[in-house]
């Protein structure tokens, strides 16, 4: 299984490929320099692999939430080359990809994303490794005040960057749940390797005109339009 995974939701922009199973990846911390690293990044990683996109076997991308501009960027990206290349596309959610950073780099068996949503919210999502160890979510994501998410009844740790922004209200909100929480993590195209490999493993990708992305948020024309 050959897969490029691109990931811009956040500050960070960074793109990976996946080769039967092992994982290659250029990532930078680069606020509102998206447009101009991704398509670089991506062919600097294809060059030295060897590969034309009609050669990856599929593809994924960071579909949300986050930034809206960011979110637009992955998503017009990858329907490029998806069109171009007539390959299918796994959309993969960010906080799922923070889900699966925390439980590559721990032995935590929940994960409590957490992204600042701006306008006073964060984007929120329950996530359980599976018995493969990847990131499978538990119930709905959502985006609301951090005092008002979703309680988790099992410990975990938390992850992402609403754990530095609102850690006094969502200590105070999961109420000892929480082992450890890991504010410094991003988004990153690995891990959207990882779970794309899976949802094409699974039969589970969509042709480019329904690779779309999630905002969660429905008065998005009301966030900021620039990569925070």
């Amino acid at each position: 299984m050959k897969l490029l995974a691109i990931e811009t939701a956040t500050e960070a922009c960074s793109a990976a490929l996946s080769i039967d199973g092992e994982i290659i990846e250029r990532y930078q911390v680069a606020p509102r320099q998206h447009t101009a690293l991704i398509l670089s990044m991506i062919d600097k990683l294809m060059t030295d692999a060897g590969l034309q996109p009609q050669q990856l076997d599929a593809l994924a991308f960071g579909c949300g939430p986050g930034s809206f501009t960011g979110v637009r960027i992955a998503t017009g990206v990858i329907q490029g080359i998806a069109l171009g290349a007539d390959l299918g596309v796994a959309p993969v959610s960010t906080l799922a990809s923070l889900a699966q950073q925390c439980f590559d780099l721990t032995d935590a068996d929940n994960a409590f994303a957490a992204m600042d949503a701006r306008m006073s919210e964060i984007y929120w999502g329950l996530y359980q490794r599976d018995d493969q160890g990847f990131a499978t979510l538990i119930g709905q994501e959502s985006v609301r005040p951090a005092l008002k998410v979703e309680q988790p009844t099992v410990n975990g740790d938390g992850v992402g960057s609403g754990w530095q922004v609102y850690q006094a209200e969502l200590l105070e909100r999961c109420q000892g749940w929480v082992n450890n929480h890991h504010a410094e993590l991003l988004p990153r195209a690995s891990a959207i390797a990882k779970l794309g490999v899976v949802k094409a493993n699974n039969n589970q990708l969509v042709p480019a005109e329904k690779a779309l992305p999630v905002y969660l948020r429905n008065n998005v024309a009301k966030k900021s339009a620039k990569v925070q």
